[in-house]
């Protein structure tokens, strides 16, 4: 089969949009675990603190390949099987849920004390502190470091190709192997994680300047 560049694009653009989904579901349960476990790790119940700390060493510590491969290829064997889709999606999301944790929990440590004091002394219970005072000045603090997680879970979709995901990387594999054209068809699967690389990067800078535009009254 001779490689074309009208022969390549539909496949890799079918794969692209796979890696889209992947990525954004990915990203919308990474920040989810993020804001929670993250602010479970600062609550004043020990037990709580430990599971959210459990949690972020476990999946820190451990390779997100093969988390993939046990959530895809070894629950079966307990009973539990997960669409590839599915897998990709809650691999991604739990892995990088776990930094984003870290992130966020360092962002809530920089806040003065003497916020959640004065909550206090308005009558605020605890989820109403958390939503009202605390993580809207958390927010700006975490924004770019989040916004680099976006970017690093987007470049680790890729993995998702070998728990057999027809995504962006897994079309390109198939296409090299039919028309062993390698460098032009791993050439544009540059470009388009480049290209969504990018975009993620400026909707984060853009972000960041409406909250500092916010923050300062600009």
């Amino acid at each position: 089969m001779e490689f074309t560049l009208a022969g390549a694009l539909p496949l890799l653009l079918k794969g692209f949009w796979v890696t889209l989904e992947v990525s954004a579901g990915g990203l919308l349960l990474a920040l989810v675990v993020a804001f929670w476990v993250g602010t479970a790790g600062l609550m004043p119940w020990r037990s709580l603190r430990w599971l959210a700390w459990g949690y972020v060493e476990f999946f820190r510590g451990t390779s997100l390949l093969v988390q993939l491969f046990w959530l895809y290829f070894v629950l079966p064997f307990f009973g539990v099987e997960l669409s590839a889709l599915l897998t990709a999606i809650l691999g991604l999301g739990l892995h990088i849920g776990a930094y984003g944790a870290e992130v966020v929990r360092g962002a809530l440590l920089s806040l003065p004390k003497g916020q959640f004091e004065a909550a206090q002394a308005l009558g605020l219970n605890l989820r109403q502190t958390m939503v009202r005072v605390i993580w809207p000045q958390a927010f700006p603090v975490m924004l770019p470091s989040l916004g680099n997680l976006s970017i690093e879970l987007t470049k680790a979709s890729s993995l998702v190709s070998l728990i057999t995901l027809a995504d962006l990387t897994f079309q390109a594999q198939s296409l090299r192997n039919a028309t062993f054209a390698t460098g032009p068809i791993f050439g544009l699967v540059l470009v388009f994680y480049f290209l969504l690389s990018s975009l993620l990067a400026w909707g984060s800078k853009k972000a960041e300047r409406q909250f500092a535009w916010r923050r300062h009254g600009l």
